[in-house]
């Protein structure tokens, strides 16, 4: 291990874009496919591994979607997340906040309580095991209707005090945030946080959308907002954090080439990104991966890093003083390198 993959796997950090169904390894797919008698449209792990070339992020979701299929219960959904935090913790994550798409399971037949108590065991596992704390984001797919995402928010009712934000993910292109303006509103009634992906694929526009119409606390990617000047400024007046995915932006054709990617600049411009892994077992990376790709590729130093992992806990849902004691561990870890 070099000196700069030491670093990165060492700094302590928060992961703030993570979907827990992207994590699904090959292997567990198929584990989990026998586990369940599913048949899936794959012979091997190879054959798996080979369908992850995608052109665009339509492509990637319907390879997502069928390899979700084989998530059927509580212990699936455990097992899960649990692999998901064994393999962050080992990339020095110390809390992350992981997003899951519940109408993905809800539309198959699984009730919501088998999806949500699989995940909040394996929480409560990480926290004892690993001291890696957890929050749960319910992310609304947006290719559905609005009333289905009402209808969703109506299920989660009892797990409300677990769960501690609303997000909007799946196909950018064609739906507007505006298209869920409500629903937000509803949701940050119930006192929920909100996030929302925009500026993937989806034009400035959208970001200006989620924004001031779903009025989020933090955007998911954000980086086409580069593409607006003024949107740039507000966002940095604002402090808006910005969860960035530099694998996912290269596998989806977000960017042409790593070497491409623009978080240096948008530290330059006074941007509050982070660096995330967004759907780890499709885009070849977890959260250490994505900080060696960008590390290497722009020739971040360790200040840089450090100023991401920083934002990673300052851009989280924790309350105050829990960002305080993990920023003033985060000092204390820098200043023993």
């Amino acid at each position: 291990m070099t000196d700069l993959d030491a670093f990165i796997t060492g700094l302590p950090k928060a992961e703030l874009h993570l979907h827990i169904e992207g994590s699904l390894e090959p292997e567990m797919m198929f584990a989990l496919a026998r586990r369940n008698g599913v048949t899936i449209p794959y012979a091997s792990v190879d054959e798996v591994r080979a369908a992850y070339a995608f052109g665009n992020l339509q492509d990637f979701l319907d390879i997502y979607y069928a390899g979700a299929d084989v998530l059927r219960t509580r212990q699936d959904f455990h097992d899960l997340a649990a692999a998901y935090f064994d393999r962050a913790a080992a990339d020095g994550v110390v809390h992350a906040e992981i997003m899951f798409d519940p109408q993905t399971h809800t539309d198959r037949g699984i009730p919501f309580a088998e999806v949500i108590e699989g995940l909040l065991s394996a929480c409560a596992e990480a926290e004892e095991k690993h001291g890696l704390t957890s929050l749960l984001i319910l992310s609304f797919l947006r290719h559905l209707s609005e009333a289905a995402a009402f209808a969703t928010l109506a299920q989660a009712e009892p797990w409300l005090n677990r769960i501690a934000a609303v997000g909007l993910d799946s196909s950018e292109m064609g739906h507007p945030p505006e298209k869920f303006a409500r629903v937000f509103a509803a949701a940050a009634a119930k006192g929920l946080r909100l996030v929302a992906h925009a500026g993937e694929e989806g034009p400035p526009a959208y970001v200006y959308e989620a924004l001031d119409l779903l009025k989020v606390d933090r955007i998911d990617h954000g980086n086409r907002a580069l593409e607006d000047e003024v949107l740039v400024a507000r966002l940095a007046r604002e402090g808006m954090t910005l969860t960035v995915c530099p694998l996912s932006n290269l596998k989806l054709c977000v960017i042409d080439a790593i070497e491409d990617h623009p978080i240096d600049q948008m530290l330059a411009l006074g941007l509050k990104a982070t660096v995330n892994s967004d759907d780890p077992a499709y885009f070849g990376g977890y959260v250490a991966d994505n900080y060696r790709a960008v590390a290497t590729a722009r020739g971040l130093d360790r200040d840089a890093l450090a100023t991401l992992a920083r934002n990673s806990f300052t851009g989280s849902f924790l309350p105050a003083e829990a960002v305080a004691a993990h920023l003033a561990k985060l000092d204390d870890w820098l200043a023993a390198q």
